[in-house]
C-alpha cells in the first residue's frame, strides 16, 4: 500500500472518529485574538444549523470565550509580545450535550495550584461559586498576563457542572499537557 494511500486512511479514520464523538470543530496551533473571532463565528454557525435556542447559544458561547481565554493567557507555550498561546481546542455535540475541551502546555511546577484551583471551584455549590465569583471580582489581583482568576469559576457558575480536567506528561519531565473539558447541556 503506498504511503498516500495509508495517508488518506489515517485521515478518513481520524474524520469518522471525531464524527462518531460528535466534534465538529477542531484546531490545534496559535490562538491569537482573530483565531478566537474565527472559532466563535464557526460554532454559532454550527449552533444555529443545530437550531439551538438562544440561551444555549449564549451558554456555548460565554464557555467557549472563557476557555480559549483561558487557554490563551495562562498556557506556558505563550508569547507575550504578540499575547499568542498555543494549544488545542475542539467543540463538538453528543447526545444533547455540548463539548468544550482545550488542552494547552503547563509547567510542571504549576500543576499542584492548578489542580486545588479546580477541586475548590469543584467542590463549591451554586450559591457558593456566586459568592467566590463576587468576591474575585472585588478583591482579586491581576496576574502578569492579565488574568484575575475569574474564567473557570465562571465556567463552573455557567454550566453548572463540576470542571472536568487531567495533566498528562509530555516527554520531557517538565511540561505537562493540561486538557479541560467543559460540558453544556442544550436544554435551558
Amino acid at each position: 500500500m503506498s504511503a498516500d494511500i495509508t495517508f488518506i486512511k489515517s485521515v478518513l479514520s481520524l474524520h469518522d472518529e471525531m464524527a462518531s464523538n460528535g466534534f465538529s470543530l477542531v484546531y490545534e496551533g496559535e490562538f491569537s485574538h482573530d483565531v478566537m473571532k474565527m472559532f466563535t463565528s464557526m460554532a454559532e454557525k454550527d449552533m444555529d444549523k443545530n437550531k439551538e435556542e438562544k440561551s444555549v447559544k449564549r451558554k456555548v458561547f460565554h464557555v467557549m470565550v472563557e476557555c480559549l481565554q483561558n487557554m490563551t493567557k495562562h498556557s506556558d507555550d505563550y508569547n507575550s509580545a504578540d499575547r499568542i498561546g498555543n494549544g488545542l481546542f475542539i467543540v463538538g455535540k453528543k447526545e444533547g450535550v455540548w463539548n468544550v475541551i482545550t488542552a494547552n502546555k503547563i509547567l510542571k511546577s504549576r500543576i499542584n495550584v492548578l489542580r486545588d484551583s479546580i477541586e475548590y471551584i469543584n467542590s463549591l455549590s451554586k450559591d457558593e461559586l456566586n459568592a467566590l465569583y463576587k468576591k474575585q471580582i472585588r478583591e482579586g489581583s491581576l496576574s502578569e498576563k492579565g488574568g484575575a482568576g475569574l474564567g473557570l469559576i465562571d465556567i463552573a457558575r455557567k454550566t453548572g457542572r463540576k470542571l472536568d480536567y487531567q495533566f498528562l506528561p509530555l516527554e520531557d519531565s517538565e511540561n505537562y499537557f493540561f486538557l479541560l473539558k467543559v460540558l453544556v447541556d442544550s436544554k435551558k
